[in-house]
C-alpha cells in the first residue's frame, strides 16, 4: 500500500489541517500518516489560538515516521515559524524525501493569520525549492510573487515567477472573484488551466487542505503530476457536489470527504 505524510496543524474541527489530511488520504487508497506542527483552537468561524510544537519534537516525529514507514509522498500544511520550517526542510532534505507538495498556508479561510512574517522568508528560501508542486491560493500567490493578480493573464506572469524563482511547479487556485474554480499550474515554463466547475456549497473550510492532500495522495500512486492534479480536482469536485452539511450552529462546515472510495485504486 503506497503511504504519505501530512505535515500541517490540527484543526480540532476536523474539517481542515491534519485532519482533513488524513481523511482524503484514506478516501484516496493511501496509508496516511502525520507530523503534527501545531495545535489550534479553531471552527469555520475562526482561529482563536494556536501552540506550536518544539522544534526538536517535530523534528523526532519526522525521524519516527521516515526511519520506519518511509512516504512516497509529503504534504506541507500549516507552518506558523521559522523554525519549524527550517527543521522540516533539513529533515526531508536528510531523508531524501519525495513528491513533496506545499500548500502554503498563510490565512485562514476565515480570515485569521496562521503564518508569522518572517516565516515567509523562510517558507521561501528552505522548503519551496524543495517541493514537486506549491499549491497557493490568489492571495499567497500575490505574497510569492509580490505582485497583484487581478485576472487569468496575472495568473499566469505569477505563476512562471514563482516557478521560476523557486525551481518547482506551482499550482495557483482560482477564487477570490478571479476565474471561479479555474486552476493554473505552471511547470518548467509550460502552462495548463484545470477547468472546474463552480459549485454553490457553502461548506469550503479546509477545501485547500483537501486538494493538495489528493495531489500528494496521486503522486504517491505514481500518477504524474498534471494526472495527479486533475485526479485532485474531480475528487474535491465530486466531494463539494456531494453537499453534506453536518453543521449544528451558524457556521458552515467542510466535509469534503463524503464520497465513497471511488478513488481508492
Amino acid at each position: 500500500m503506497k503511504t504519505a505524510l501530512s505535515i500541517a496543524g490540527s484543526d480540532c474541527s476536523g474539517g481542515a489541517g491534519i485532519q482533513a489530511d488524513l481523511k482524503t488520504m484514506t478516501m484516496n487508497g493511501i496509508y496516511a500518516m502525520s507530523a503534527i506542527t501545531a495545535l489550534t483552537a479553531q471552527n469555520t468561524t475562526g482561529v482563536t489560538g494556536i501552540m506550536e510544537v518544539a522544534p526538536d519534537f517535530l523534528a523526532q516525529q519526522l525521524d519516527m515516521i521516515f526511519t520506519d514507514i518511509y512516504p512516497d509522498a509529503v504534504k506541507i500544511g500549516m507552518v506558523s515559524s521559522s523554525k519549524l520550517i527550517e527543521v522540516i526542510a533539513e529533515r526531508l532534505s536528510f531523508y531524501r524525501a519525495k513528491n513533496i507538495v506545499v500548500d502554503p498556508v498563510m490565512v485562514a479561510t476565515s480570515g485569521s493569520s496562521l503564518m508569522e512574517t518572517d516565516a515567509v522568508s523562510t517558507l521561501k528560501e528552505k522548503l519551496l525549492p524543495l517541493a514537486a508542486v506549491a499549491t497557493p491560493n490568489i492571495p499567497e500567490a500575490e505574497v510569492l510573487s509580490g505582485m497583484k493578480i487581478s485576472d487569468e493573464r496575472d495568473m499566469v506572469t505569477a505563476g512562471r515567477l514563482i516557478s521560476s524563482d523557486f525551481g518547482c511547479a506551482v499550482l495557483i487556485k482560482g477564487g477570490h472573484s478571479i476565474n471561479d474554480a479555474n486552476d493554473l499550474l505552471c511547470s518548467g515554463g509550460e502552462v495548463r488551466w484545470f477547468s472546474g466547475r463552480r459549485i454553490a456549497n457553502p461548506n469550503t473550510h479546509g477545501t485547500g487542505c483537501t486538494l493538495s492532500s489528493a495531489i500528494a495522495s496521486n503522486l504517491a500512486k505514481g500518477y504524474d503530476l498534471e494526472t495527479s492534479v486533475k485526479r485532485a480536482k474531480d475528487y474535491i469536485s465530486g466531494a463539494l457536489a456531494a453537499m453534506l452539511d453536518l453543521g449544528q450552529g451558524s457556521g458552515p462546515m467542510n466535509h469534503a470527504f463524503a464520497l465513497t472510495g471511488e478513488f481508492a485504486d
